[in-house]
């Protein structure tokens, strides 16, 4: 079963209840919120998911819960708790569904160090994958909802997720986060995406998530090979510029998005380079989302030959 065959009030008695276990990439997770509301939204993203069976290893046990006390009435709070504990400060309640994927992000990046995290969006085309490392205000995630919007398969937007011992891309499939201007320049150019509805004054401005597509996450299990280390950057009127990054510049970067990589210390120094000498690695500048699809598109076409 997959969370779109539930019905919404099947799905809201449970996330409420004992939880919704959802497999999410390589994790199962079990998502727990007494904020109903999350609820109609939540199984939107997540619809083509499938579902974790009870007795399956669960990864991480996480919950959005209303704040304590009055805090339940006046000026309500969410709380994120994950195994009976609270790692983050309150948010206002409104911010529920967001606080629950950066939950879920902070997760991954404190408790997943058999695998190399780097903060940095994922796609591929078949089995070759574009890593698109970069930092906030880059456009990245933009750049990323576009192409998996025009053909592309999602992989992450994020956490990019590589294996130490093979360097493949892990599928993870979730949610994509949009801020501010992103959202509606989404919403125009993926009419038929699901994005939710704008949460605004975060920490990060105004944010939404879009679902992803059905075909990313129903091959979520297809690992795929970096083929392109893509810096991107949006910047208004610019051409679509791609231009060939030197291999210690490339090293640099993606060490410096990598999360765990003074953890993983010999191993992710060596998967880091072994991520860079197998892809072709350039810095990106663009403007408009159909140039830069373009770019994408002959990037793979020219693997393809």
């Amino acid at each position: 079963m997959r969370i779109r065959d539930l019905s919404p009030a099947e799905f809201r008695q449970r996330l409420t209840g004992d939880g919704i276990r959802l497999a999410a990439g390589p994790f199962n997770c079990r998502l727990q919120s007494g904020i109903p509301e999350i609820a109609d939204e939540l199984a939107r993203l997540y619809a083509h998911h499938p579902l974790a069976d009870a007795s399956d290893f669960t990864d991480f046990h996480v919950a959005v819960q209303p704040g304590h006390g009055v805090r339940r009435w006046i000026k309500p709070q969410a709380r994120f708790v994950v195994d009976a504990v609270e790692p983050f400060t309150p948010l206002p309640r409104a911010q529920a569904l967001p606080m629950l994927e950066w939950g879920l992000n902070w997760c991954v990046t404190a408790y997943c160090h058999h695998i190399l995290v780097i903060h940095a969006a994922a796609v591929a085309r078949g089995n070759r994958a574009a890593i698109l490392p970069a930092p906030p205000g880059s456009g990245k995630s933009t750049l990323c909802a576009a192409l998996v919007n025009r053909g592309w398969r999602l992989l992450s937007d994020e956490l990019t997720l590589i294996r130490v011992d093979t360097g493949q891309i892990m599928g993870l499939a979730r949610p994509v986060n949009l801020k501010n201007a992103s959202i509606d320049i989404i919403r125009a150019y993926a009419p038929d995406a699901f994005l939710t509805q704008p949460v605004r004054d975060t920490t990060k401005g105004t944010v939404a998530l879009m679902a992803p597509t059905r075909a990313s996450v129903e091959a979520v299990g297809e690992w795929a090979d970096p083929a392109w280390m893509v810096l991107p950057r949006y910047r208004a009127g610019s051409e679509a510029v791609l231009a060939p990054m030197g291999s210690g510049a490339a090293f640099m970067q993606l060490a410096d998005n990598a999360m765990n990589y003074h953890v993983l210390g010999p191993r992710g120094f060596d998967t880091v380079g072994r991520i860079i000498d197998n892809c072709r690695n350039y810095s990106f500048e663009y403007s408009r989302l159909d140039d830069a699809i373009a770019v994408f598109d002959r990037l793979a076409a020219e693997d393809a030959r």
